[in-house]
């Protein structure tokens, strides 16, 4: 019999003795490759948490003690041990337990978390509460190393240091973020592993924090001692516990940037079975590498997700000191960009859609108010399947918003290396450009375009009474719309790609007033305060009916996509039925 097999609550856990826990974190490692195998998900930094994990549930209370995760790439074995195990032992449930800390899945769960740095934040606004009310329980917040390079996490030691009450931060250090950290503080992180936590130059003491150093961070007996150390203890303090990154697959330990994450079917995949094929990561970053070539002043900047834009290590190693990753930190990200580009140097930070939303003041402030003609490329922008805390959705409202900012939306390739390449050598605007999400779209025919000239849109296709505009990645969609309509309605629509998304072209829409009656919109993204609206508010005074199609301003979770463009009805079947109800 399975020690998993008797444990369904953390009160099981503490009838266990150590070796029994050893081999329940054999077990638990099990469960979590088998889940990842099947439906994709973190696994290196779930792997090397699970002795820490068993401990914390041997030695303190769940839920009365409250376990805060930062970003909940380590809540894995948390889940499994809070009545969650069907969702890691039982292929059919996967999919019913999330990827992230879920207060709607347990108790156990306090937070909806997905973005880095929170943890101690988090945890210590628990703790203040907690004290008001004269309560008494342990606030314990686990955080990994490399999320201690995101501002707000410093902001939480700073504040939780002078609590004068418990809370017990847990810093898991792996010596890893998701690729290899980056930063002047893990130079004293080393040296504390080094001097097995004795130096007297520790930022965590210099911060006003006890500190308990734990080397063996895979040793459950260890851990469970230095754990009950501090449990209940009345002032703040940092355990610091040492641990390996991916422990118990040999593949994750030695690769630990890649098994980071992985997606389904890893297990069988062969080391020769992908082959590289074109696409707008290896374009872009063929283009930067041509630039650096060519002598350009030009840095590549990444906030601690190089394998999401697939920077690789050789691209990586090949731009030298043209390359920088910022660490889990957009905000400095984005003022960094700046920073290059008014001293003249030529910045392009790529940064996922639903990260950079960490950093508006910083976009606004830093950059769109300062003119810096910075280059920001949003990647992954998009209605998805994502898990609620990884929505890509919200990008155009935030970014195209921002005075003095010029938002591109390619359709294609080649408007793409056009957009990049005029941004880059450009000195006017503070630009950004919402990299296409998915298979690469080519013409064949080079975009001469001179972006300089603002909110110029572009007539793909002329005809009558309905006008088709479909933004950047969504033109593809937007042709299929224009055949339906077609083919059901005999009706020849003209089709628009505006390429801007901070602006529109006046004339183009006036012209339309002429012999046009309909008006429809298509955006990869949330209508509220997105392009759409900008078209439905200039049309609004006139007679011109607008129909506008996109995401609607809500939190999904792993909803199937095609659901969603069901719900949404941008589906060509259904813009078509709306068209049809209205048109003369």
């Amino acid at each position: 019999m399975k020690i998993l097999d008797k444990v369904n609550t953390p009160q099981d856990v503490k009838q266990l003795s150590v070796d029994e826990m050893n081999k329940l974190a054999e077990e638990i490692r099990e469960a979590i490759i088998n889940r990842v195998n099947t439906i994709g998900g973190h696994l290196g930094p779930d792997l090397g948490i699970v002795e820490a994990t068993i401990a914390m549930h041997y030695v303190f209370n769940s839920p009365k003690d409250k376990f805060i995760f930062d970003i909940s790439h380590q809540c894995y074995p948390h889940k499994i041990l809070t009545g969650r195990k069907q969702g890691f032992t039982n292929p059919l449930e996967h999919p019913e337990i999330s990827g992230y800390s879920n207060p709607k899945e347990s108790a156990h769960d306090h937070f909806v978390i997905g973005h880095t740095s929170t943890s101690v934040t988090l945890a210590t606004g628990m703790a203040k509460a907690r004290d008001l009310k004269g309560e008494k329980s342990n606030i314990i917040a686990l955080i990994g190393d490399g999320s201690l390079s995101g501002g707000e996490a410093f902001e939480g030691f700073n504040n939780a240091a002078v609590l004068n009450s418990n809370i017990i931060i847990i810093v898991n250090d792996n010596e890893m973020s998701i690729a290899e950290n980056q930063g002047g503080l893990y130079k004293n992180l080393a040296l504390l592993r080094e001097t097995n936590g004795t130096a007297e130059n520790n930022i965590f003491t210099a911060m006003g924090f006890d500190y308990y150093y734990v080397e063996e961070g895979n040793n459950v007996e260890k851990l469970i001692e230095t754990l009950n150390e501090v449990k209940d203890i009345q002032h703040p303090v940092v355990v610091h516990i040492h641990t390996l990154k991916g422990k118990g697959y040999k593949p994750a330990e030695e690769d630990k940037e890649t098994y980071h994450w992985q997606l389904p079917g890893f297990l069988n995949k062969s080391e020769n079975a992908s082959q590289a094929v074109e696409s707008y990561n290896s374009i872009t970053t063929d283009y930067i590498l041509q630039k650096q070539k060519e002598g350009m002043p030009i840095v590549s900047i990444t906030p601690a997700t190089p394998g999401a834009t697939e920077y690789s290590k050789d691209y990586r190693k090949s731009l030298g000191k043209h390359f920088t990753d910022v660490g889990i930190a957009e905000q400095h990200a984005v003022g960094y960009a700046s920073g290059i580009a008014k001293n003249g140097g030529k910045a392009v930070l790529g940064v996922l859609s639903s990260f950079v939303q960490r950093a508006y003041d910083q976009l606004s402030q830093d950059l769109a108010l300062n003119n810096s003609p910075a280059t920001i490329l949003v990647y992954w922008g998009g209605i998805s399947n994502a898990d609620m805390t990884h929505l890509q959705t919200f990008d155009i409202p935030l970014i195209s918003n921002i005075p003095n900012m010029v938002y591109l939306a390619p359709a294609n390739k080649e408007e793409y290396l056009a957009m990049l390449d005029w941004s880059v050598k450009q000195n006017d605007y503070s630009t950004a450009i919402r990299v296409p999400f998915g298979p690469l779209v080519s013409t064949g025919i080079k975009d001469n375009t001179d972006y300089s000239i603002l909110n110029k849109f572009k007539v793909e296709e002329k005809g009558e009474k309905i006008a088709i505009i479909g933004v950047g990645d969504f033109l593809e969609p937007a042709k299929e719309v224009k055949l339906e309509i077609k083919n059901r309605l005999n009706i020849n629509s003209t089709l628009i790609n505006p390429r801007f998304l901070t602006g529109v072209d006046t004339e183009l829409l006036d012209s339309l007033k002429k012999d046009h009656e309909i008006v429809i919109t298509l955006e990869n993204g949330v209508l509220d305060g997105g392009f759409g609206e900008k078209i439905a508010r200039y049309f609004g005074p006139s007679n011109m009916k607008v129909l506008n199609y996109g995401g609607k301003k809500e939190f999904t979770d792993r909803v199937p996509l095609d659901e969603l463009y069901k719900r949404y009805r941008l589906k060509k079947e259904l813009i078509t039925e709306d068209v049809a109800k209205i048109i003369d």
